[in-house]
């Protein structure tokens, strides 16, 4: 039977190596974070780092174990051990005593690491609960958030306000307008910045997802594009409900039928967005619900290295220029010294690398010379046999020949010669 059907269209499903490069070069320059606890913490603190693990979705290790009684495990360690080999470029480390919970956010591999004190804290469950109708949040950790910075200064701000600003925005991808999806966009990350004269500065941190909702319609015409099912029970048909003659209203449409959105937030999509009716150069009106959690840190210090190094800034210690570079001097002086005995280190293990390599190849140099004397030895007796195999074979010819040429000399049996032995033995005959 002939083949039925059009030919098979073929799909490409892999990517060539040019285009994985280019893909690994961008996911390289993607930052990514790690959200652990250090020490005993208490269980809301635990559930805080889950919330703030979600806040950083989705490149974070979202089900990273911490052994967090393991004390030794500094930000050092976890470096080297877990955040180069994973390409980790940020760490957020919750640790807790009996006063105050702090928290340490650093730049790996060398640093800065700024401590915040955390006063305040709610975790998203708690923001939640407060809500009559929460978000789903399952479908919002595919993307990562947009970052706002608010009331961080200009170029004249102070340098620890400057550097808050720089790493926060760091932490999360960067957005590229040219090419960005509205689709994409869910969830909006607030760091705003307060000051205040008895407290210090403080950074509030908000949590909160985009919601858009079309507007230019009806509200009951916008509920059936969304697929919310009214109340019909007391209407005789739809027309009746979108008119609103009759008993149509419900309790749900009975306070309003126009939009009750602000001016300020309708915009007009360039793009689809997430949402029936929400389409491109449409008009919607955007709204932010609140995830959670909250916090409210304040900045203890700023250290150069990853927790370690000089101390750049401090909110309760303040020193004079002096003081400062005697400080340094002796941290100058110390690592100065720390330098130098590593250097002695390393030449002296180089030192016994040296004498344990000169003693192995002298101590295999005489084993060469024993085997060469030994192979020597077995040569010149090889040598002395032959010489006298040849000799005594040698003496053997000389014999043989001598016993040869007697016997040919040699008479018959009378004494006289083999010929007339035969003449004799022929006339006997006869």
């Amino acid at each position: 039977m002939p083949k039925r059907g059009r030919k098979r269209k073929k799909n490409r499903t892999h990517t060539g190596d040019v285009d994985n490069a280019l893909l690994s070069a961008e996911e390289a320059k993607i930052p990514k974070s790690l959200v652990i606890r250090r020490g005993k913490c208490d269980p809301h603190v635990s559930d805080l780092v889950q919330d703030i693990r979600k806040v950083m979705m989705p490149y974070t290790a979202s089900n990273f174990k911490e052994d967090a009684n393991y004390r030794k495990l500094t930000l050092n360690k976890y470096s080297q051990h877990v955040c180069l080999p994973l390409g980790i470029s940020h760490m957020l480390a919750f640790s807790q005593n009996k006063e105050k919970l702090n928290l340490r956010i650093g730049k790996t591999p060398q640093g800065p690491t700024l401590t915040f004190r955390v006063h305040q804290f709610s975790l998203a469950k708690h923001v939640q609960k407060l809500q009559r109708r929460p978000v789903n949040t399952n479908t919002l950790a595919s993307n990562p958030p947009i970052v706002v910075t608010n009331n961080f200064g200009d170029a004249t701000a102070p340098p620890q306000v400057k550097l808050m600003r720089i790493t926060f925005q760091n932490m999360f991808p960067a957005i590229n307008v040219s090419n960005v999806k509205l689709k994409e966009c869910r969830r909006v990350v607030l760091f705003h910045l307060i000051e205040d004269e008895n407290d210090g500065q403080r950074v509030e941190v908000r949590h909160y997802a985009i919601k858009a909702t079309p507007v230019g319609v009806n509200r009951k015409v916008r509920r059936l594009i969304q697929t919310k099912i009214p109340n019909l029970n007391k209407v005789q048909d739809i027309a009746d409900y979108i008119a609103g003659s009759g008993h149509a209203a419900t309790s749900v449409d009975a306070a309003s039928d126009s939009e009750a959105e602000d001016n300020s937030a309708v915009v007009e999509l360039a793009q689809n967005y997430t949402g029936r009716g929400n389409r491109g150069q449409s008009k919607s009106a955007l709204k932010l619900v609140e995830l959670g959690p909250r916090m409210a840190i304040q900045l203890i210090k700023v250290e150069q290295g990853l927790g370690e190094g000089n101390i750049m800034f401090h909110a309760f210690v303040h020193k004079t220029p002096e003081e400062a570079k005697e400080i340094q001097e002796s941290q100058e002086k110390e690592s100065r010294l720390k330098r130098e005995r590593r250097e002695q280190q390393e030449r002296n293990v180089e030192t016994k690398r040296k004498g344990k390599e000169e003693k192995r190849e002298a101590k295999r140099q005489r084993k060469k010379e024993r085997e060469e004397a030994a192979l020597d030895e077995l040569r010149k007796k090889e040598e002395e046999e032959l010489e006298d195999d040849n000799e005594d074979d040698a003496d053997i010819d000389d014999l043989l020949a001598e016993y040869t040429k007697k016997d040919s000399d040699a008479p018959g049996r009378y004494g006289g010669n083999v010929d007339d032995e035969e003449e004799e033995a022929n006339d006997d005959s006869d």
